[in-house]
């Protein structure tokens, strides 16, 4: 049994058009900015929470619960570029730009999108750009927060 190490398998790239997050298209995908490059290697936040709902009653001597809403705390810390294409995100991605987020785990990120792959979808609605402190020896970076608009499609399969 081996492990699947992360490293170079995961693909972000951002759409501003999706007609079916369920199923993104390989058109829509290749259409899309590919940023993986641009992002740290610790800068894709896609964190899930799940909310307690109280299935408890007057009766009860035990406090019980069930799964509630599902919510996605999303933030992308960006590399700086020197140039227009390599600070695309920082040119792009700025305050109310909606669009999606699509991401691609466990493939090569080199591998073209290609019909059955699974994705994950978010639609998105991007928040103020944040400049990170300067720091010796170290890249300029920015991180994007990012809101989740409406219900991801987070086992997508690409058409």
């Amino acid at each position: 049994m081996a492990d699947l190490i992360s490293d170079g398998k995961t693909r972000v790239v951002w759409m501003a058009t999706c007609a079916n997050i369920n199923a993104p298209t390989v058109a829509e995908l290749t259409a899309g900015a590919d940023y993986t490059k641009r992002i740290t290697p610790d800068g894709l936040k896609l964190d899930p929470s799940t909310a307690d709902v109280d299935t408890s009653s007057l009766a009860s001597t035990f406090d019980t619960k069930t799964v509630g809403r599902v919510g996605f705390d999303v933030e992308l810390t960006f590399k700086r570029g020197d140039n227009p294409t390599d600070d695309a995100p920082y040119t792009t991605l700025k305050y109310g730009v909606s669009g999606f987020l699509a991401v691609r785990r466990g493939i090569n990120v080199t591998t073209a999108w290609t019909a059955g792959q699974k994705a994950e979808v978010y639609p998105i609605a991007c928040g103020e750009p944040q400049n990170s402190s300067p720091a010796a020896n170290e890249v300029m970076k920015f991180v994007s927060p990012m809101r989740v608009t409406d219900a991801p499609a987070t086992a997508a399969t690409v058409a």
